[in-house]
Parts: C-alpha cells; sequence; structure tokens
C-alpha cells in the first residue's frame, strides 16, 4: 500500500485551529550544554558530529532482543517480551518464552473461526497481543527450551513455506465445495504446524519439576485479568470499550477508547512509574527507519518485500545506512482529528508489535520513546528504536499494559480498579 504524506494544508490547519490538542505534545526544556554535560548526554554508537543524541530519562529491565526473522509472528514476540518484562518487574525472575507455542495454538483457532463463518473472515499469519493474552490464559506457555519451534533446519523462523501451505490447505476446506466436513480436518492441520513448528507438548520437565503449560503459566504469577488495552479514536464514544476494526484482530479483543491527550499521558506515566507496555504501530512510513528511528518525515514510502524488517523498512538487510540525517524530521504537533482521519483512509495500518520500555531525550530536548523491536540486533542500536512522541501519537494502533499503569483519575473514567 502507498502512504499518503502529511499535507502542509493539513499541518497549517493544525497550526491554525487545533491549539486544544497541544498537550498532546508535551513541552519538554532544553538544556544548556553544561546541563547536557552534567545529565549524561552521549552519541550513539556511530555518531557523527551531526548526529541525534539520546539521553535516557528511564529505562525498565527488559529480556533480551529476538529475531523473528522472516515471519509474521511479530505479535507474539512483542507479546511475550512484554510478559517477559513484567515477570522481571514482579521479581518473578528472567524468562525466555515459547512464541511458536502460541503461534500454534493461535493458528489453529483462527483455521476453525475462519471454516466456521466459510471463509468470511481472515486467515493470516498476523495477530494481536489478545492473542497472546488468551493463549496464556486458556493454554498455558512453556519455556522456549521446550518448544524451540524450528523443526526445518533453520536457526532462524522461516515460515514461508508453512504459511503457504496452511493458507492453501484452510481455504480448500473453507472455501471448498463439501456438503460435509471430515472429522479429521483439524488434527491434518494440526499436523501441519507440528511438522514445522513442533507439538505443544503437554506436560514437560522445566529445572527439575513436571508442568502442563496451564500449570507453569499458573506458576509464573503472570494474571491476564490484569492487563488492558488502550486505544483512541472518534468513531466510538470515549470512555468505552471497543473491538479495533483490523483483520487480525479476529477475536474482536476490546480496547478502552481515550481522548490522544489522555491515551498519551497513559503512556508517558506508565514508563516514569516502571512499567512498560506492548505497543502496536503502523511502521510502513518512510519514518520508520532501518536507522533505530521512528519520526514523522516528509518522505514517500516504498514497496516492501523480503524478511519481516526489510517488508517495512525497504532497505536491503546486507546495506544498512547509518545516517539518520537522510531522513528530514518534521515539527508537528499531532491532533485527534489527524490520528483519526489516518485511520479512515488506510494511510494507518497495523503492521507491527513491539514493546515500549524506556524514554530518552536527543540534544534538542525532543522526547522519544524507547522500543525493543524483533528484527534481530543487526541495526545501529542493536535491536532497539527510538520513536518520537509524535510518531507515537499519530501511529500506534493500540498499547496493552497492567491495568496500574494508568493514572488514577483516568482509571476511575474507564471503570477500571
Amino acid at each position: 500500500m502507498i502512504k499518503k504524506l502529511l499535507s502542509l494544508a493539513c499541518v497549517g490547519l493544525v497550526c491554525a485551529g487545533m491549539s486544544a490538542q497541544d498537550d498532546v505534545k508535551k513541552a519538554v526544556k532544553l538544556p544548556n550544554e553544561a546541563q547536557k554535560q552534567m545529565q549524561g548526554f552521549r552519541p550513539m554508537p556511530g555518531g557523527g558530529p551531526d548526529e541525534l543524541v539520546f539521553h535516557t530519562i528511564k529505562e525498565i529491565p527488559i529480556t533480551s532482543v529476538k529475531n523473528q526473522n522472516r515471519s509474521s509472528t511479530c505479535w507474539a514476540f512483542s507479546g511475550l517480551g512484554f510478559v517477559e518484562a513484567e515477570l522481571l518487574r514482579m521479581g518473578k525472575g528472567e524468562y525466555d518464552l515459547a512464541e511458536m507455542f502460541v503461534v500454534s495454538k493461535t493458528m489453529m483457532d483462527r483455521a476453525n473461526n475462519y471454516v466456521r463463518l466459510h471463509g468470511s473472515s481472515s486467515f493470516s499469519p498476523g495477530g494481536s497481543f489478545y492473542d497472546v493474552i488468551y493463549c496464556i490464559k486458556n493454554y498455558g506457555i512453556v519455556p522456549q527450551e521446550v518448544m524451540p519451534g524450528i523443526m526445518y533446519g533453520d536457526t532462524l523462523p522461516n515460515h514461508n513455506e508453512l504459511d503457504a501451505v496452511a493458507s492453501g490447505y484452510v481455504n480448500a476446506i473453507a472455501k471448498g465445495k463439501m456438503k460435509k466436513l471430515s472429522p479429521i480436518w483439524k488434527s491434518s492441520l494440526q499436523n501441519i504446524y507440528d511438522n514445522y513448528l513442533g507439538k505443544c507438548p503437554e506436560s514437560f520437565t522445566y529445572k527439575g519439576k513436571t508442568y502442563t503449560p496451564m500449570s507453569f503459566a499458573q506458576s509464573l504469577g503472570f494474571k491476564p485479568e490484569d492487563y488492558v488495552s488502550l486505544t483512541s479514536y472518534t468513531h466510538h464514544p470515549f470512555y468505552t470499550q471497543f473491538a479495533i476494526e483490523i483483520e487480525d484482530n479476529w477475536r474482536n479483543g476490546l480496547s478502552y477508547n481515550l481522548p490522544l491527550n489522555e491515551f498519551m499521558e497513559v503512556m508517558d506515566y506508565a514508563v516514569r512509574n516502571g512499567y512498560t507496555f506492548a505497543w502496536g504501530s503502523d511502521v510502513s512510513e518512510k519514518g520508520f527507519t532501518r536507522n533505530g528511528l521512528a519520526i514523522i518525515t516528509d518522505q514517500e514510502v516504498k514497496d516492501l518485500q523480503g524478511s519481516d524488517m526489510v517488508r517495512w523498512t525497504g532497505k536491503p538487510e546486507e546495506k544498512i545506512n547509518l545516517n539518520p540525517n537522510e531522513y528530514k524530521q518534521k515539527d508537528v504537533t499531532i491532533t485527534q482529528e489527524m490520528r483519526q482521519l489516518g485511520f479512515d483512509n488506510w494511510e494507518t495500518t497495523d503492521d507491527h508489535g513491539m514493546l515500549i520500555y524506556g524514554l530518552a531525550q536527543d540534544q534538542n530536548g525532543n522526547e522519544y520513546f524507547m522500543v525493543k523491536n524483533s528484527w534481530g540486533t543487526r541495526s545501529k542500536y542493536n535491536g532497539i528504536w527510538y520513536a518520537s512522541k509524535p510518531f507515537v501519537a499519530y501511529k500506534t494502533m493500540n498499547i496493552l499494559v497492567h491495568k496500574d499503569a494508568l493514572p488514577k483519575h483516568i482509571a476511575k473514567k474507564l471503570g477500571i480498579k
């Protein structure tokens, strides 16, 4: 999909008549040179004299950066990365949880839904944060070492063949001319996923103890009911819940709807108070760069192919341009109207799931969220992205966060206790 640019007319309208939304972009005092040195401003690796310089304001412990490689499973990597970060926050220790356990369970459920609707819904390898929460609540979870999820000889996920085979099979069932389905179509599909991902274990031994997936999930102390999805759109009433109208929300998971200024307030408050959150965003904009930046720009996006990273950033894996200054960052205030228009006209799409775990500031006083991605560490900041607050305000689809991370006055408006 070709993305349109932010028009100068739109920006002019914003500047002239949308000042009520100015609190979306909070003013940050620019420190002088002496203050910068005292506060620990440092250029990031590979920086030159004109490089952006980031100072970490808040950084929350997370687990290591993973690589989803050639698989459309960002939702599983980011969702479980969020769960792992929550376990660290709660003092439960460090875990590496199995993404492909979640993928196998979710895709079987999605296929069943697709067949029930005779192919009139969506069957694709994408998913949502709600799929991760649903899986843990209903099926449990297992450690990565119990189910590595790669049965085809590679060291990283490569689902090109799996997705083609599964899609062909499921569409043959859902859209076929059969008057009656055989009782084995589900087990045959499960065999496909088992052959590529490995079987989901019924029981396993981990650190000397025997678990089922459900008993292991319960042992972690992670409570799915404590987590809420939040978004901000005007086509539904604020302070109510609705199912975001995107194909990968096929379970119709609900999100609380907040005004944009309060949506951004939650994100800032959460990080400053030690909470990470799963972040769903449009990343097909040119401003989401291979160089570890997510900013508002005036450049056109290109058609993308290849691995998940190249699919969205459009740069060959072997050619890494480390100069972020090739992208002209626009200094704009994002309004509720701009955000809604992007969703309504398909400029903002449900592309990618990541984890936000910190706040940073550049030498110009602009604040950025620190983002853990799932594209490996072969990037400028070793798998970490810096997302400007205007980009986050404009392109966030939804977030998943612990309910205690909400400011009390906002939680009260939503009826969350």
